[in-house]
């Protein structure tokens, strides 16, 4: 199953939840900044330890004082306007981060709205391709969540997953 959530993803109780991180998994702002505060210190000490994330791929940490038993960072692409591959990127850190969730046998995942923040990856486009991975995916998991920042994006991505699949 998915669902939209308004909500703030460093709360839920699920297996695993997404990080919009950086490349160097260095302590940022926006979601990456939410989760860092509330696992405490020992996150960035083991991002410090995995090194970097490039663009497009997925490293996991234990959740430490989060409720999810694990955190799945991903770096997505900056939006340079839609011809630098950023779509295919953005595809590939979805599926890369499900994909960890699988291994590790996962069966709740949620996601933020990857590069849509500071990265500006256009809001409806971003919601497109995250829905599209998910149902690929769905079969392997109990709950798939795309926990939104705001009501707007909420309602976004439930008027999506109202439409059939493309």
């Amino acid at each position: 199953m998915i669902v939209a959530v308004c909500a703030d993803i460093a709360t839920l109780r699920v297996d695993a939840i997404v990080n919009a991180a950086n490349r160097w998994l260095r302590p940022g702002g926006g979601v990456d900044g939410a989760i860092h505060r509330a696992a405490g210190p020992e996150l960035e000490a083991a991002c410090e330890a995995i090194g970097g994330c490039p663009t497009g791929e997925a490293r996991v940490t234990p959740g430490f004082g989060l409720p999810a038993r694990w955190v799945i960072h991903t770096a997505g692409p900056v939006w340079r306007g839609g011809g630098a591959g950023e779509a295919s990127l953005l595809s590939r850190c979805y599926r890369s981060c499900l994909e960890a969730a699988s291994e590790r046998g996962a069966r709740s995942i949620a996601f933020p709205a990857i590069s849509t923040g500071v990265y500006g990856f256009p809001r409806e486009r971003a919601a497109a391709i995250a829905l599209s991975a998910m149902r690929a995916y769905e079969s392997r998991f109990a709950l798939l969540v795309a926990c939104c920042f705001n009501v707007p994006d909420a309602l976004l991505y439930r008027r999506l997953l109202a439409q059939p699949p493309v």
